[in-house]
């Protein structure tokens, strides 16, 4: 039976990336993404919806999201849906859906232009795909 997991959202930042460590030093990247949609409705009024997906990132592409991103920016971010189990502090068992990221590309630069690739210039485009990283949750 074949199956796909895939998510691909253009965004922009709710809150600056949270960076953490897993205990064997992968870093780990958290932060809040919006997407929008503008619906007509029943009124025939427009209004503008928004959705919030958590977002998480291993290794580089956990640290380059620390070095580079902030609240308000626009990101194109390719990845999964994984739902975790933790205890709040009742032991009551909860559960988070989040998308884990395998692929990110910055849209635009702080000037509101796309970085022309010189040296002193963010890569557009990281990918984890051949950096093993950790499953264990860093929370």
């Amino acid at each position: 039976m074949a199956s796909l997991n895939r998510v691909e959202l253009i965004g922009n930042l709710g809150r600056d990336p949270e960076i953490r460590y897993t205990p064997g030093g992968t870093a780990v990247a958290s932060f809040s993404l919006a997407t929008s949609e503008k619906v007509k409705t029943k009124s025939g009024e427009w209004e503008i919806r928004t959705e919030w997906h958590n977002i998480v990132l291993y290794a580089r592409l956990a640290e380059v999201a620390g070095e580079y991103l902030s609240k308000g920016k626009s990101v194109y971010l390719d990845g999964k849906l994984k739902t975790r189990k933790w205890q709040d502090r009742d032991g009551k068992d909860r559960y988070t859906t989040e998308i884990i990221g395998d692929k990110l590309l910055m849209l635009g630069s702080k000037n509101g232009s796309i970085p022309d690739g010189s040296d002193d210039q963010p890569s557009n485009s990281q990918t984890h795909e051949d950096i093993p990283h950790d499953d264990t949750d860093p929370f």
